[in-house]
């Protein structure tokens, strides 16, 4: 049994390292102006996966954070996860020949299934499907509009188009440190024939030992930000848990 991928998570706002509470770019904490370093921070700690986010792209539509980006992809010698306004074929190819390892894609999943399943053709194992709920249904565009797709629905819909992983994250939950929506995301990766990934509102390694011990119902990861951050969740310790389980 494979054990649980941590992915500690940089999010990028104004090329600086930053969390979010609930999505919101108005409530943002910032934790550093060098996000490559903040990325060998936790490669030092044991980390061979990180998840980046470039919070502006995910509302303009397309990469605004780029230099960061491609900062932390050169140094990082792990693999890296990157997300926000990833809406067309030409930005998931220059992700991939930049070196990213996976490729997340959210409002494009919905609005332009067929490039996803394209691409997921084309690039087995580098895309994941973001599926972001608020109150159940599927929300788009850095979050700010909620569509009136439920969140299994949009899961089913790739089923068998080849992509690496979902994404789930509890919206209400994320940077909040409410502690992370356990029972829905295990529920999803029982319904669904794809791995998933956990996300929004770790607060603690209790949420990872039992993230863990579901690895076997589908729940391939777990993205950890704030609790990091603030010293709440020490990642070493989280790394050697995740591979007990």
């Amino acid at each position: 049994m494979a054990s649980l991928i941590v992915f500690p998570a940089i999010d990028l706002k104004g090329g600086q390292v930053v969390r979010l509470a609930e999505g919101d770019m108005d409530r943002a904490t910032v934790y550093g102006d060098d996000p490559a370093a903040q990325a060998m921070v936790f490669a030092g700690q044991g980390a061979g996966y990180l998840h980046v986010v470039d919070l502006d792209g995910a509302f303009a539509g397309a990469s605004v954070n780029g230099d960061a980006v491609r900062e932390i992809v050169a140094q990082f010698p792990g693999h890296v996860q990157l997300g926000g306004g990833i809406r067309d074929r030409a930005a998931i190819e220059r992700w991939f020949d930049l070196g990213v390892s996976r490729v997340v894609i959210g409002t494009a999943a919905l609005e332009n299934p067929d490039l996803v399943r394209t691409a997921a053709k084309d690039f087995p194992g580098g895309i994941v499907v973001a599926v972001d709920a608020k109150d159940g249904m599927v929300a788009t565009r850095g979050w700010a509009d909620v569509s009136d797709v439920e969140v299994i629905d949009m899961a089913r819909r790739f089923e068998d188009a080849g992509v690496a992983s979902l994404l789930f994250t509890d919206v209400g939950r994320d940077g909040m440190l409410k502690g992370c929506n356990v029972e829905a995301t295990v529920d999803l990766a029982r319904a669904v024939r794809i791995p998933v990934i956990a996300s929004g509102g770790v607060k603690g390694i209790g949420e990872i030992h039992v993230l863990a011990l579901h690895s076997k119902d589908g729940v391939e990861g777990v993205i950890t930000g704030r609790a990091l951050y603030d010293g709440r969740l020490d990642l070493a310790a989280a790394l050697s848990v995740a591979a007990a389980a």
